[in-house]
């Protein structure tokens, strides 16, 4: 199915292991709870609100509960306060053949990724691991706080990995046998949403992070691609938060 990696149940039960309890609506959408200014609200995150939503609230015990939409791309909205702009992110679509996709990369990106590819470095990709790899989520903790931008508590991430394995997806670009990139994907669906990211100074001179998105985006067996009966992937997207000062190679852009 199509949808956003917090619609996920694998999301659900991470949550729930993490000692929060989201509400499963009838239709199965999730609602996550917030404070706002002390007072309880539910939240419709990366969802489009269901015909019957004040049906759905209603057997689930919060139809008296504020409710904050947040759907994934423009649809049409019950009448609400708008409390926020629209937030932007990117997609970049994986149906296409390689050559295709590649043609669409953006000149200087592309070149990049050639000299990543004919470089000595190489890719291994695996699980995420939650007993071994708790330095890549400090690491990535500390990136965060320096950079002043927002992510997933390391121990949502972990329970995710705990709950749904699978979905986890820990690509590593090695150099003379050091790791000198990494890149965590989460898959959701026929869809990945990049997670998250660490460089050094090393993977930064090699480029190693194109050539660890490139190998994310074709990869369909390591992510949750869905084939039809020719082998071709069809409607798989990728899914990024959009920071400042970062290069995505040829996306499309959301307003959310």
């Amino acid at each position: 199915s199509d949808h956003a990696l917090m619609q996920d149940p694998a999301f659900a039960r991470a949550l729930r292991r993490c000692g929060q309890a989201p509400i499963v609506l009838p239709g199965g959408a999730i609602l996550l709870h917030r404070r706002i200014w002390g007072m309880p609200v539910a939240m419709l995150t990366r969802a489009a609100p269901p015909m019957d939503l004040a049906h759905q609230l209603q057997a689930a015990g919060v139809a008296r509960t504020p409710i904050i939409l947040s759907p994934d791309v423009p649809c049409p909205l019950p009448k609400a306060i708008c409390l926020k702009r629209r937030q932007q992110r990117a997609v970049l679509e994986l149906c296409c053949t390689a050559q295709a996709a590649r043609a669409r990369l953006h000149q200087k990106w592309r070149n990049q990724l050639s000299r990543a590819e004919t470089d000595d470095v190489t890719v291994t990709i695996r699980p995420f691991d939650p007993s071994s790899d708790r330095a890549f989520l400090n690491r990535a903790t500390d990136q965060a706080r320096s950079r002043r931008y927002v992510q997933w508590p390391a121990a949502l991430t972990l329970a995710f990995a705990e709950t749904a394995p699978h979905q986890t997806h820990l690509f590593t670009a090695h150099v003379a046998g050091e790791t000198v990139a990494q890149m965590l994907f989460l898959t959701h669906g026929r869809q990945a949403t990049y997670h998250i990211g660490l460089t050094s100074q090393v993977g930064r001179a090699r480029h190693a992070h194109n050539l660890l998105l490139w190998q994310g985006a074709q990869t369909p067996s390591r992510l949750s691609g869905s084939k039809n009966s020719s082998g071709c992937v069809r409607e798989r997207l990728m899914w990024f938060t959009v920071v400042e000062g970062v290069t995505i190679p040829s996306c499309s852009h959301r307003l959310q």
